[in-house]
């Protein structure tokens, strides 16, 4: 009966959230800002709806773990090469110099700031990991609803997906070398590295087999079954290896990020494409009940006290964004137009940072309790905030360049 009532709990915290994202689309703001929003307020320092009995029990820790890797599956599956390769290597070299801009400013900034403090300097380098995720889904909602093409909308689409990836690798080897840090357990260097590219390679591993399986198949249905019995079976390796870690470090959302770039490119566009018109709606479920997840733990005081840190980690992110941008536009001699307003599209940060966010609170709320509360409500602050920033920042870029309406299609490929 327990059981019974966390997951009407739980539906009617999905439910909500939905409801309330919803409500703020109709604001022309991305839904994502309304399920954090609706987490905070139903989570157990709020309504007490999604208490903390079901979010610390074990059935529902395997089922959002399971959502997290169906929740890569959204950067996974456009990360295909050949269409990457068409873009040139002008896109990598942006994404690089805007992603490691981002952690070197932001860093640098949060080192001094924290070394004339007191705080420990390693938690500006988380800052600053965390700092490198770009949340693709508002700018590219502003490309659809807007219409927009030209050289700015060209360039973003295909760094939506490079910019995760290479924000995820970054994020990961700064909490694996935070983790031997601060760890009681002591993890040396080599495990924490392997630690570090485990779920990329389990995930590859499996992709590829499911790729290759689902070629031999012909009917939707079929590829549905493999992708998702596959997918499936990964997770529950990434639990069997977690069982025999001292600490269950293992990210799921990197796994299936992984599993879904390798079958990704080993089947043609249009069984892809089939494919995922189906998923699409799941991912939007995993995605509700990962920020769901991360929003209800968040205690309210925590954000109004957050204060200077928030507004320095939202202004360094930014001059790291942007100049980050600008710097591998103007050495690959992009367009005036990419070097100048690119990086204003580049500035949401909902998504995938309040993964990472959950993922070093994790890390570090054991060893170091006060650091990862000021992580926690730092963060968390930024999201809100800087989230309706930077739409109405995107959608100036675009219209800087432009680029508004210039696209019959919508969305450009």
């Amino acid at each position: 009966m327990d059981l019974l009532f966390s997951v009407l709990r739980l539906l009617v915290s999905i439910f909500l959230a939905f409801a309330a994202g919803k409500l703020i689309s109709k604001l022309k703001l991305p839904a994502i800002l309304g399920w954090l929003i609706a987490g905070m307020v139903i989570g157990p320092h709020g309504l007490d709806l999604l208490n903390e009995a079901v979010l610390e029990s074990g059935w529902f820790d395997v089922t959002e773990r399971i959502l997290e890797s169906v929740f890569g599956l959204m950067i996974g599956t456009e990360l295909i090469w050949r269409q990457m390769k068409k873009a040139g290597p002008g896109i990598l070299v942006t994404t690089i110099t805007e992603s490691l801009g981002t952690f070197v400013v932001v860093s640098l900034v949060f080192g001094v700031l924290f070394a004339c403090t007191g705080v420990p300097v390693y938690l500006a380098f988380v800052f600053g990991g965390i700092a490198l995720a770009t949340a693709p889904a508002p700018s590219l909602s502003v490309v659809r609803d807007l219409k927009t093409d030209g050289p700015v909308t060209k360039t973003l689409i295909p760094m939506a997906a490079l910019d995760d990836l290479v924000g995820a690798l970054v994020f990961f080897v700064v909490m694996g070398l935070v983790s031997a840090q601060v760890s009681a357990v002591g993890i040396p260097l080599p495990a924490v590295m392997l630690l570090v590219f485990l779920p990329v390679v389990l995930g590859g591993v499996t992709g590829a087999a499911a790729g290759l399986l689902m070629r031999r198949v012909r009917s939707r249905a079929g590829v549905l079954a493999v992708m998702g019995s596959m997918l499936l079976l990964t997770a529950g390796l990434g639990f069997f290896i977690n069982s025999l870690l001292p600490v269950p470090v293992l990210n799921f959302m990197l796994i299936g990020m992984a599993y879904s770039t390798a079958f990704s490119n080993l089947i043609d566009t249009e069984k892809l494409y089939g494919m995922m018109e189906v998923v699409n709606p799941a991912i939007g479920f995993a995605m509700i009940v990962v920020i769901l997840n991360l929003g209800a733990p968040l205690d309210y005081h925590l954000i109004f006290g957050a204060g200077i840190y928030t507004a320095v980690y939202i202004l360094a992110r930014a001059v790291g964004k942007y100049s980050g941008a600008y710097l591998g536009a103007a050495v690959t001699h992009a367009p005036a137009a990419v070097r100048r307003y690119l990086g204003l599209t580049l500035l949401p940060h909902s998504g995938v940072s309040l993964v990472f966010t959950g993922i070093a609170v994790s890390v570090l709320q054991n060893a170091a309790p006060e650091s990862a509360s000021m992580l926690q409500g730092t963060i968390a602050a930024a999201a809100v905030i800087n989230e309706v920033i930077a739409v109405f920042a995107a959608k100036k870029g675009f219209e800087w360049a432009g680029e508004l309406h210039k696209a019959e299609g919508g969305l450009t490929a």
